[in-house]
């Protein structure tokens, strides 16, 4: 199947979508971009998702109307109808000069894709994943940590070497040593009963899934709190587990080679994503 995208201002098949070579978001790596998962036509928290896209926005001073996006993903949803389905907006300053001049830059390019998603085997939650720890450091200090980014060099060198190492995914820690987030998820450990996930500010995308898991920690009556998380305390966690809006909450069992608690996914990583699902299946729209 040729999915049909949104390219600014019109509905074209994937192969046929072209931007232009000067694009900034080509050039310079400069936008943004929301992925939101699909579910039989509907979406979780897509409002969420578009006040996270137009706060960034704002701050690169790449002008859009939200409400224009939304019905753009959910005519291109319509277009797309998969019953999983992996979507994407992204947002970039559109052509402009060769030079960097984000002033040249007049139109934004809007792109949506929806593609069909195949979520992770039973088999690979029940395995969970392994990681190792990327040497390159994620910037506390830069003004682009907290935003949806395209400009993703790190991550998929991250990912690339966790793939070398026979690991799944890449931790990433910050300037001062503390752990961020993975390459495209945050991180929540849990040790003696309490639940922990790094600080915003910290070099970390507070994602919209990491949002949900707190709150339904504070739902489920789970001691939780947000904090600083060394290296030396991932080797002494019961549990370990990633968030994002694709795979939503999966267990990671391994840390460098060495087994988290008992080597097998925890119990209060499996009530959270159990509590997740349902959530999801009563919030659809």
């Amino acid at each position: 199947m040729d999915e049909i995208v949104y390219l600014n201002g019109s509905f074209v098949p994937l192969g046929e979508a072209r931007v232009p070579v000067t694009d900034y978001g080509f050039l310079f790596g400069y936008g943004l971009y929301e992925t939101l998962r699909v579910y039989n036509g509907k979406y979780f928290r897509l409002d969420a998702h578009l006040k996270r896209l137009n706060k960034s926005a704002q701050s690169l001073s790449i002008p859009i109307e939200i409400g224009k996006i939304k019905e753009i993903i959910l005519e291109t949803t319509k277009r797309n109808p998969y019953d999983n389905g992996r979507t994407r907006l992204t947002l970039t300053p559109g052509p402009g000069s060769l030079l960097l001049d984000p002033n040249s830059c007049k139109n934004p390019t809007i792109l949506c894709t929806v593609v069909e998603y195949k979520p992770l085997t039973p088999e690979t939650y029940a395995k969970g994943y392994s990681t190792i720890i990327y040497n390159g450091r994620r910037n506390s200090q830069s003004i682009i940590s907290g935003m949806k980014a395209t400009c993703f060099t790190q991550s998929s060198l991250a990912k690339q070497k966790a793939h070398q190492m026979q690991a799944d995914d890449a931790l990433l820690l910050n300037e001062k040593g503390l752990l961020a987030e993975a390459t495209s998820s945050n991180v929540f450990v849990v040790n003696h009963g309490v639940i922990k996930t790094p600080k915003t500010g910290g070099g970390l995308l507070p994602g919209i899934t990491r949002q949900v898991v707190i709150e339904l920690a504070s739902n489920l009556g789970l001691n939780f709190k947000e904090a600083d998380i060394r290296l030396s305390e991932l080797k002494t966690v019961d549990e370990v587990f990633l968030t994002n809006s694709m795979f939503e909450i999966l267990p990671v069992v391994k840390i460098e080679g060495r087994p988290i608690g008992s080597g097998k996914p925890g119990v209060i990583t499996a009530k959270l994503a159990t509590a997740y699902k349902l959530l999801v299946q009563t919030e659809l729209v």
